[in-house]
């Protein structure tokens, strides 16, 4: 692993957090990601299931978690089960975990090779009566092919039929959606390498540059920081493609006059940064790519006042449509009297504006969490409003990360540029 090693404290108070929400006498399973298939003998970079990773800080293939708090046996009621290395292995694909190694990284003192599976699960499972499994219930989710906890589900109602079956994800979405002080410090050291990413760019970005040497200087800056790449996939969209919400080509040129919108964000020990920035590719704004900047930018530094304990996402997003209306009719771009007849559901605003504003962030960059659960401390959002004037060509969208907290909210990117007067004299500076 790039990070630096990781507190094992994180995972043992994850796991005891998710113990105190299962019901008595429930086993809970937990599998690592496939290693996914490209073509020929070519592999995909290896991404770990971030829920074994938030429980374990196992960062390997073919790894399971085995959580049975009401196991008879302690040394059963956490068990790891890990791939065993061989020589040949070590030659080609390097070192593996050792079963004190991995002990140490989790916190979990009962490790197995993966071998000795079926030997020591069997009898646990007939201790239990309930067993959880774990699937991806994200809202957004688009799940084209089965997964490793799919096909464990699969064996292990054929070979238990006559246990009762529970869901983990409820559980797992309500732990996730509030980090920890260690979890805040990982995202915020992704935070970091992000915004030494975009200070590069300002010294960089001018006419006749293209769209993925930007994207070149952006992994530079992730991959000497420790960073084992974006979170996401980076968008880079100038001019006209600033309106593309999801635009990831990266092949244009960058005109003089032209916008360059850019969305992107460092992992960095599985947590995610997520920051968009709209800058001026000849490192001028002009007059109404500047009234479009400064609106956007208003609306956000509002928003972020509103991620407090407390508030929802229904009013959060009511509220900022509001203030988006307003400033779309400041802009010329929507007839004040006709947003007043405007449909509830089918607000005007939306032809301009047509995201939502924030999401969750952590392991995930679109993180766990529950849109009708009120706003607590330790949740961490991304606030991104954003006006897409597809007509001009005009696309701008800011975007910060904010911990909520019991008092005001922290922007953990506070000290990237976002004033567009401050953009505008880095970019000067470095001409």
């Amino acid at each position: 692993m790039r990070y630096d090693p990781i507190d094992p404290q994180l995972f043992i108070e994850n796991r005891r957090r998710l113990a105190a929400q299962l019901r008595p006498n429930s086993i809970a399973v937990f599998n690592s990601s496939d290693v996914m298939p490209k073509s020929a003998d070519g592999v995909h970079p290896f991404s770990q299931q971030t829920d074994l990773f938030y429980l374990s800080g196992i960062d390997q293939e073919e790894s399971t978690l085995v959580l049975f708090p009401d196991a008879k046996e302690e040394k059963h009621r956490e068990v790891l089960f890990l791939s065993e290395t061989s020589e040949p292995i070590a030659l080609w694909e390097g070192k593996k975990y050792a079963k004190d190694e991995a002990a140490a990284a989790s916190g979990v003192k009962t490790v197995y090779w993966n071998a000795e599976f079926d030997p020591v699960f069997r009898p646990l499972v007939l201790q239990a009566e309930r067993v959880y499994l774990n699937a991806n219930e994200h809202l957004r989710a688009a799940v084209f092919v089965e997964t490793r906890d799919a096909r464990f589900g699969k064996w292990c109602r054929e070979a238990f039929p006559l246990h009762r079956y529970e869901r983990l994800a409820p559980i797992m979405h309500r732990l996730r959606a509030v980090k920890s002080p260690i979890e805040v410090a990982l995202i915020r050291q992704a935070a970091g390498i992000t915004g030494r990413a975009f200070r590069r760019l300002l010294g960089f970005i001018r006419p006749g540059v293209w769209e993925y040497e930007i994207e070149a200087e952006i992994w530079h800056e992730f991959l000497r920081a420790r960073s084992r790449g974006p979170a996401f996939q980076t968008i880079v969209a100038s001019g006209a493609d600033s309106c593309t919400l999801h635009y990831v080509k990266n092949d244009k040129q960058c005109r003089d006059g032209d916008l360059v919108l850019i969305d992107f964000g460092a992992e960095y020990a599985h947590y995610a940064g997520d920051l968009t920035r709209t800058v001026p590719v000849n490192g001028r704004f002009t007059p109404r790519q500047r009234s479009v900047y400064d609106a956007v930018l208003r609306v956000q530094k509002a928003a972020i006042e509103m991620l407090r304990p407390g508030n929802t996402l229904e009013a959060y997003t009511t509220e900022v449509g509001a203030l988006m209306e307003a400033e779309l009719i400041g802009l010329g771009l929507l007839d004040a009297e006709k947003v007043k007849g405007q449909p509830k559901e089918q607000p005007l605003y939306k032809k301009y504006f047509p995201h939502g504003t924030s999401h969750h962030l952590g392991l995930d960059v679109h993180d766990y969490g529950d849109k009708f659960r009120p706003f607590e401390a330790g949740m961490v959002f991304t606030c991104e409003p954003g006006i897409y004037i597809r007509e001009e060509g005009i696309g701008v969208r800011i975007e910060n990360d904010i911990l909520v907290t019991e008092r005001d909210p922290v922007d953990l990117m506070a000290d990237i540029p976002r004033e567009a007067d401050e953009i505008e004299a880095l970019m000067g500076s470095k001409k």
